[in-house]
Protein backbone atom coordinates (compact mmCIF):
# COMPACT_ATOMS: atom_id res chain seq x y z
CA UNK A 1 0.00 0.00 0.00
CA UNK A 2 1.34 3.32 -0.68
CA UNK A 3 1.23 6.18 1.62
CA UNK A 4 3.68 8.17 3.39
CA UNK A 5 5.83 7.25 5.59
CA UNK A 6 4.87 8.68 9.57
CA UNK A 7 8.16 8.78 10.49
CA UNK A 8 10.15 10.41 7.17
CA UNK A 9 7.28 12.01 5.95
CA UNK A 10 7.95 10.71 2.40
CA UNK A 11 5.42 10.04 0.11
CA UNK A 12 3.84 7.45 -1.67
CA UNK A 13 6.30 4.84 -0.30
CA UNK A 14 5.05 1.17 0.59
CA UNK A 15 4.80 1.22 4.29
CA UNK A 16 5.22 -1.22 6.94
CA UNK A 17 3.47 -1.28 10.84
CA UNK A 18 5.90 -0.92 13.27
CA UNK A 19 5.06 -1.55 16.64
CA UNK A 20 6.12 1.58 18.86
CA UNK A 21 6.56 -0.60 22.04
CA UNK A 22 7.86 -4.10 20.57
CA UNK A 23 5.31 -6.71 20.63
CA UNK A 24 7.79 -9.34 22.94
CA UNK A 25 7.69 -6.34 25.45
CA UNK A 26 4.03 -6.02 25.78
CA UNK A 27 3.04 -3.86 22.79
CA UNK A 28 1.03 -6.26 20.97
CA UNK A 29 -2.22 -4.06 21.47
CA UNK A 30 -0.38 -0.28 21.91
CA UNK A 31 0.21 2.23 19.14
CA UNK A 32 1.32 1.67 15.71
CA UNK A 33 3.15 3.70 12.85
CA UNK A 34 3.11 3.28 9.76
CA UNK A 35 6.65 3.27 7.99
CA UNK A 36 8.41 3.46 5.18
CA UNK A 37 11.17 0.04 4.59
CA UNK A 38 13.90 1.75 4.81
CA UNK A 39 12.83 3.72 8.14
CA UNK A 40 11.69 0.39 9.52
CA UNK A 41 14.73 -1.52 8.97
CA UNK A 42 16.90 1.72 10.15
CA UNK A 43 15.14 1.44 13.59
CA UNK A 44 15.77 -2.36 14.29
CA UNK A 45 19.20 -2.40 12.99
CA UNK A 46 20.50 0.31 15.41
CA UNK A 47 17.95 -0.52 18.31
CA UNK A 48 17.78 -4.26 20.01
CA UNK A 49 14.20 -4.48 21.61
CA UNK A 50 15.13 -3.50 24.84
CA UNK A 51 17.07 -0.37 23.81
CA UNK A 52 13.60 0.97 22.29
CA UNK A 53 11.99 0.64 25.58
CA UNK A 54 14.95 1.61 27.61
CA UNK A 55 15.79 4.64 25.61
CA UNK A 56 11.89 5.94 25.45
CA UNK A 57 11.51 5.61 21.94
CA UNK A 58 8.20 4.16 21.99
CA UNK A 59 6.55 7.32 19.97
CA UNK A 60 7.56 8.68 16.68
CA UNK A 61 8.82 12.32 18.41
CA UNK A 62 11.44 10.27 20.59
CA UNK A 63 12.04 8.34 17.11
CA UNK A 64 12.66 11.11 15.23
CA UNK A 65 14.98 12.88 17.87
CA UNK A 66 17.09 9.99 18.90
CA UNK A 67 20.71 11.24 17.86
CA UNK A 68 21.48 7.85 15.80
CA UNK A 69 18.03 8.14 13.95
CA UNK A 70 18.66 12.10 13.20
CA UNK A 71 21.48 11.50 10.18
CA UNK A 72 19.53 9.04 8.60
CA UNK A 73 16.01 10.85 8.53
CA UNK A 74 17.68 14.25 7.53
CA UNK A 75 19.40 11.69 4.25
CA UNK A 76 16.53 9.37 3.31
CA UNK A 77 14.19 12.50 3.18
CA UNK A 78 16.33 13.57 -0.02
CA UNK A 79 16.00 10.11 -1.17
CA UNK A 80 13.20 9.28 -4.07
CA UNK A 81 10.11 7.54 -2.73
CA UNK A 82 11.62 4.25 -4.39
CA UNK A 83 15.01 4.18 -2.81
CA UNK A 84 15.40 0.93 -0.29
CA UNK A 85 19.07 1.31 0.98
CA UNK A 86 21.04 -1.57 2.16
CA UNK A 87 21.03 -1.91 5.70
CA UNK A 88 23.54 -2.85 8.49
CA UNK A 89 22.66 -3.64 11.88
CA UNK A 90 24.47 -2.15 14.27
CA UNK A 91 27.58 -4.04 16.00
CA UNK A 92 25.56 -3.26 19.04
CA UNK A 93 22.77 -4.88 17.73
CA UNK A 94 24.28 -8.21 16.72
CA UNK A 95 25.72 -8.45 19.30
CA UNK A 96 22.47 -9.14 21.22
Amino acid sequence: MSEQCELCGREPVTTTVHHLTPKEMGGTFLPTANLCIPCHKQIHSLFTNQDIITLGLTDLQSLRQAERMVPFIRWIRKQPASTIPRVRKSNHVRKS
